[in-house]
């Protein structure tokens, strides 16, 4: 199956676990992959017959931005469920978050979760 693909888009927002990560806020980076029947689209040069990349975004962000979690899973739970709600083209999608710089002593790249959905 086909699929859009929206990588290391950057949001500052106020999830997590800790009551300074709810207080200062941090950059999450979002990727997500979303499964969709492309083909009328690969065929029609169409922008009505794909999902506009854009839109996704948006809800991607409005759901970043404008709420807060404790946990990333939860966070990345409610943006796959905004996705299939607004998207009734999307099958399933892959949504995947990173926070590169939590409040965790120690040495690493960053830290994040990945969940993977199928439309109910």
């Amino acid at each position: 199956m086909d699929k859009i693909i929206l990588k290391g888009c950057r949001f500052y927002a106020y999830h997590g676990a800790f009551s300074e990560e709810q207080t200062l806020g941090q950059i999450f980076v979002i990727d997500a992959e979303l499964t969709a029947d492309l083909k009328a689209a690969s065929e029609t040069d169409n922008l009505e017959d794909t999902v506009h990349y854009g839109k996704i975004f948006e809800v991607i962000k409005n759901r970043v931005e404008n709420s807060r979690y404790a946990l990333i899973e939860k966070l990345a739970g409610a943006v796959c469920q905004d996705i299939f709600e607004c998207f009734s083209a999307i099958l399933a999608v892959t949504i995947r978050i990173t926070k590169e710089n939590p409040p965790i002593a120690g040495h690493y790249d960053a830290v994040g979760v990945e969940l993977k959905r199928e439309r109910p």
